[in-house]
């Protein structure tokens, strides 16, 4: 539609005198009166990013997005486009495919100039064409150095996507190297005790420790594996929620871990309330995160200490508190103590074996019953481990 009565026209010129301030008022009127209004509802498209298209716009109301394409799977907003700006400027020059999708958020109305009429109009107005390469110029830079921000934005995401990888990688080998490490150690000991009894070197009366040795190796390398997968488990299949009684799941983890505690002279503290404590749960998923937590304390513990487990119910949370005395956890580990492969080799002098995947189970459970696992700890002074549910 051209623009005819007289007041129509001096809206459309003061709004192309602020797109381009350097045009004269005759200069103005000429380009009011080589385009033609148009309105499109919201959602509209008015450019598409790569088709060949031959329309130079003038924004008069309204706001239109500016989006581009960076991979299949994301498309960007460049920016927000208002009453005053204009777009396609680069149909004007030379035929070209759009570098960007044009889309109306809002009902918008344009000034449309098709290349034709443009090219003939600044054919016969020397100033208007200078004007016009001066603004498109700015318009240029402005996209360029948009663009660069925007490439140096991209290549700060692959850097920091390119760290992640590694760190992955990196914890993959050390993963890899850990499993190794630990089902060799078990299965060189097997393997030599049954050498031995093989031979028939063993007397009588020590071959019934050398077979309890190899049953704890084998035992050892199983708890591992399960362990392995276990995870991969709970990574493809839910499990089905159902009340669960906490207390119950503490006493049959006590029963699991008191012979192994023995062993150590390490005393297990239990506090229990007198009513049942129930969360909607996995009452196996629960247990084997329970489990990690205290065998933890245990391993961390030293002959002769106390492991306390207790169970503190709350109005609509109840919270497992594993206390040791053990030798703690550094500062610096803190941050890191429950991913998965991380483990502690040594603290103060004390080694301890492992392939750090206990601690990690037990976030990965309690976090998928839509709780919190933290810890508090200090070198030689012990640690408290907090699992946290809600009570259903």
């Amino acid at each position: 539609m051209k623009v005819r009565d007289m007041n129509s026209r001096n809206s459309v010129s003061s709004i192309i005198q602020k797109a381009f301030p350097a045009l004269s008022e005759n200069e103005v009127l000429a380009i009011v009166s080589a385009g033609n209004v148009q309105t499109y509802p919201a959602g509209s498209r008015l450019t598409t990013e790569g088709a060949y298209e031959s329309t130079f716009y003038i924004l008069l109301n309204g706001e239109v997005q500016v989006t581009k394409r960076f991979d299949e799977n994301e498309e960007r907003l460049l920016k927000i486009l208002r009453a005053g700006d204009f777009f396609g400027e680069m149909a004007i020059i030379h035929d070209a495919p759009r570098a960007a999708t044009i889309t109306a958020l809002t009902e918008v109305e344009v000034l449309e100039i098709q290349r034709e009429t443009f090219t003939r109009l600044l054919q016969e107005n020397s100033q208007l064409s200078l004007a016009m390469v001066r603004e498109v110029s700015r318009r240029l830079r402005e996209n360029d150095e948009m663009a660069i921000a925007d490439l140096r934005k991209k290549a700060e995401e692959l850097s920091e996507a390119y760290r992640q990888l590694s760190q992955q990688e990196a914890a993959r080998r050390q993963f890899l190297t850990t499993i190794a490490h630990e089902l060799r150690t078990p299965l060189m000991a097997a393997n030599g005790f049954l050498q031995i009894i093989r031979s028939g070197a063993l007397p009588e009366e020590t071959l019934q420790s050398a077979l309890e040795t190899v049953a704890r190796n084998l035992k050892e390398i199983t708890a591992l594996i399960n362990d392995i997968l276990f995870l991969q488990e709970m990574e493809l299949i839910l499990p089905e929620f159902q009340p669960t009684d906490l207390s119950q799941i503490i006493l049959e983890v006590i029963e699991t871990y008191r012979p192994m505690a023995q062993q150590q002279g390490i005393e297990l503290q239990v506090n229990l309330p007198a009513d049942a404590v129930q969360v909607l749960g996995d009452a196996k998923s629960l247990g084997r995160a329970l489990a990690a937590v205290v065998d933890n304390a245990i391993k961390f513990s030293p002959d002769g200490g106390k492991v306390g487990i207790s169970l503190l119910p709350h109005e609509n949370w109840a919270e497992i508190q594993v206390e040791d005395c053990g030798v703690g956890i550094p500062s610096e580990a803190l941050p890191f103590i429950f991913d998965r492969f991380y483990h502690l080799d040594e603290v103060n002098g004390h080694l301890f074996r492992g392939a750090g995947l206990g601690l990690s189970i037990a976030r990965q459970v309690i976090k998928q019953h839509g709780g919190e696992i933290a810890v508090q700890s200090a070198l030689g002074r012990g640690s408290t481990f907090r699992l946290r549910l809600k009570r259903g």
